[in-house]
């Protein structure tokens, strides 16, 4: 994953070198079923734009190096864009948010969060059934738009101590 980042210090586990042998025996056994629920958020993104308009994304879980503090990113450098995702910062009800939120990015091919960010995550929201940003917000406040709280301890998940059981329902097929 770390190919897929701006800087590859952006993914570390290792921070906790006591966690990151259980972390990395979690991933790999459960981090299909993760990618999958995000791939069905993604999939939620692409179903409010016409598919001539949907941008081709892929998107991974990835616990992502806290000294960032960052929730998710999206990679417009990467062909077909890239959406990171730690999985371990969101609770799992509230994985539509981030995901749709860098989907805006992707979308508009941008980083910004300008007026046309947030016109697209109007658009997004709506479509969606989250909450639509206020008509007049800056670029300060869309930047953490739609509103859900982060996790105190985001590597809880990656130790499977939170379980995978509140993942977003899941398309089959």
């Amino acid at each position: 994953m770390q190919g897929f980042v701006l800087a590859p210090a952006m993914v570390d586990v290792i921070e906790n070198l006591r966690d990151s042998t259980i972390i990395c025996t979690w991933i790999g056994e459960n981090i299909d079923v993760v990618n999958q629920a995000l791939r069905c958020c993604l999939e939620d993104c692409h179903e409010c734009f016409y598919p001539k308009m949907r941008p081709a994304i892929r998107i991974f879980a990835v616990p992502l190096a806290q000294k960032f503090g960052l929730d998710g990113l999206c990679n417009i450098s990467t062909s077909p864009i890239t959406i990171l995702i730690d999985a371990g910062r969101v609770n799992p009800k509230n994985w539509l948010s981030i995901v749709a939120h860098e989907y805006v990015h992707a979308y508009l091919g941008s980083p910004g969060h300008g007026q046309d960010f947030a016109a697209v995550l109007s658009h997004l929201c709506l479509g969606l059934g989250l909450e639509t940003p206020p008509e007049k917000m800056d670029a300060f406040s869309l930047r953490r738009w739609p509103p859900y709280p982060s996790i105190v301890d985001p590597l809880a998940f990656w130790r499977g101590e939170t379980g995978i059981c509140e993942l977003p329902r899941m398309k089959l097929g």
